[in-house]
């Protein structure tokens, strides 16, 4: 079921590119920053902090263009824009070396802002992400390359391609509420546009560099993948696991490209015992 999230006070920054980015800090102790993927936003992870704050300063952001940050038509998002996002943010932050965990296109944002602009990180947690080749469902890709069509469909048909997009992204049914929480972003005329554009400007183009680096990845990371991933074949996380230096890997069992919502118990099990892993590796 969704997730009750606490009532907390957002906060908005505007990037030197202008784009305005909402984000939101609870919790106290060592920093981690949680990304999102695509078509998501921040809501994803609502559990994880939840389970977080008790001993982490956790830091959620919406990437531009989701969520509660700016949807403006136009706009830069890439993921090499969201990387330089989340580099600028961290600046806004003061972070020096936080743990980071990321979903889907997260991952790559994660790692672009780690190997493209050296942002240190205590520990890289990925769930699903977007890097290795080949990545984007058949639909995703359909889109990707037709865009300016979809745009244009009527809201009835855009909202029920939106529903089946995302119910399959996970491998049990995803329950009403959640659904709703999902997809209501995507369905006012601002958001029907946001969501074509968003995949619209996702290239391997800003994937290859950081495939290209993976190899000097300094950070201890662990990879986590639902076993019955239908965007993203669950045979990347091994193949992703032996292109890090020292990953490990683990397969989530009965659970889709969502773990989130498939399989969140175990999920924040994994996540807790990664971190907790770091930390007694420090003493």
């Amino acid at each position: 079921m969704a997730s009750s999230h606490r009532d907390v006070h957002w906060q908005e920054t505007t990037l030197t590119d202008g784009r305005v980015v909402a984000w939101h800090r609870r919790g106290s102790g060592p920093p981690v920053v949680l990304c999102h993927g695509t078509p998501w936003s921040s809501v994803v992870w609502h559990q994880i902090a939840d389970d977080l704050d008790h001993s982490r300063t956790v830091y959620l952001w919406d990437m531009p263009g989701f969520g509660r940050s700016s949807m403006v038509g136009g706009q830069d998002v890439s993921i090499a824009a969201q990387i330089r996002a989340l580099t600028e943010l961290l600046d806004v932050w003061d972070l020096e070396r936080p743990a980071v965990i990321a979903h889907d296109v997260g991952g790559a944002v994660a790692l672009g802002a780690h190997l493209l602009h050296r942002r240190a990180m205590e520990r890289l947690v990925l769930v699903d992400i977007v890097t290795l080749r080949p990545w984007g469902s058949p639909f995703f890709r359909l889109v990707r390359d037709h865009a300016d069509v979809f745009m244009q469909l009527p809201p009835a048909l855009h909202e029920g391609l939106v529903r089946a997009y995302i119910r399959g992204a996970s491998y049990r049914e995803l329950d009403a509420p959640t659904q709703e929480l999902l997809v209501a972003p995507w369905l006012s005329a601002v958001g029907q546009q946001a969501f074509y554009a968003q995949i619209a400007q996702c290239r391997t183009q800003d994937t290859e560099p950081i495939v290209d680096r993976l190899a000097e990845v300094t950070t201890p990371t662990t990879i986590l993948w639902g076993n019955e991933d239908a965007w993203i074949p669950a045979e990347q996380a091994s193949r992703l696991a032996a292109s890090i230096p020292d990953a490990k890997f683990t397969l989530v069992p009965e659970a889709g490209h969502l773990v989130h919502y498939d399989a969140p118990d175990l999920l924040a099990r994994q996540i807790q015992a990664a971190l907790m892993q770091h930390d007694d590796e420090k003493h």
